[in-house]
């Protein structure tokens, strides 16, 4: 049996998002300040730059973090690596070499509680299930996850086009019914989603965050010849094909 006190109920502490077990805390003002560095992060918060911290309920579900996110947990918590297997890990160890996400991501049990630790990018939850079932990610945005979905690598469906492109060739997917917790530099009110139903999305530079497992991507050239795309002062896009969801910024990330 645990108690917490001043950090859910501490009047500086907002919780602005919670999804099945992951709910996520942002901190209205930084007071931990000196006046050399006050004014400076008085503005930040006016401006919506603030610390963030998310918090996993494991009563409700195990979870998986990314590698280094645990800061503190309290109560009954199991932790294990989430290998099953020496097949397992040669498995993991491959997806990580291709998709620069890493391998062993720590799984949390029990009926206790894990925080993470804070930043100052935006969390942002997303239920997998309302992604037609599947959701792919681009590298660098997986923070933690409910342990229900299923971690897999995905290709792109043309591998000379994303060479071409200079996009990397694979990309962690979620499969499932769960929370996935994204960690991403620009807030979640600023993020485009574009849904498609047997049509297609072109974007022109790295802008998308997540898209539906269900789509169809690769990489193309803005005309059919290259005399078109020279003249068109465009080179290669990313096409987004079929029926899902698109999750994109609106500036180059």
């Amino acid at each position: 049996m645990f108690k917490i006190n001043n950090f859910l109920d501490n009047d500086d502490i907002l919780i602005t998002d919670q999804m099945g077990s992951l709910k996520v805390a942002e901190y209205k003002r930084d007071l931990s300040v000196t006046k050399e560095t006050a004014q400076k992060e008085y503005f930040a918060a006016q401006m919506g730059v603030r610390l963030k911290q998310l918090i996993c309920d494991l009563s409700q579900s195990p979870v998986t973090l990314q590698q280094g996110a645990m800061q503190w947990m309290v109560g009954d918590v199991n932790a294990g690596t989430g290998i099953k297997g020496v097949g397992d890990f040669f498995s993991k160890s491959l997806r990580s070499s291709v998709t620069n996400e890493s391998a062993i991501k720590p799984e949390y049990h029990g009926t206790g509680m894990v925080v993470l630790e804070p930043t100052y990018k935006y969390i942002i939850l997303l239920d997998v299930e309302k992604w037609n079932g599947g959701l792919v990610l681009e590298d660098g945005y997986f923070l933690a996850c409910e342990s229900s979905l299923d971690h897999k690598t995905v290709a792109r469906s043309s591998v000379s086009s994303a060479v071409a492109g200079g996009e990397g060739l694979f990309n962690l997917g979620l499969f499932g019914q769960g929370i996935v917790a994204l960690e991403s530099p620009v807030a979640r009110n600023e993020l485009i989603e574009v849904e498609l139903e047997d049509d297609e999305l072109r974007i022109d530079g790295s802008f998308v965050v997540a898209w539906s497992s269900s789509l169809k991507f690769t990489v193309e050239r803005t005309t059919k010849s290259l005399i078109g795309s020279a003249a068109s002062g465009e080179g290669l896009v990313n096409v987004y094909r079929g029926s899902g969801k698109v999750l994109m910024a609106p500036v180059d990330i």
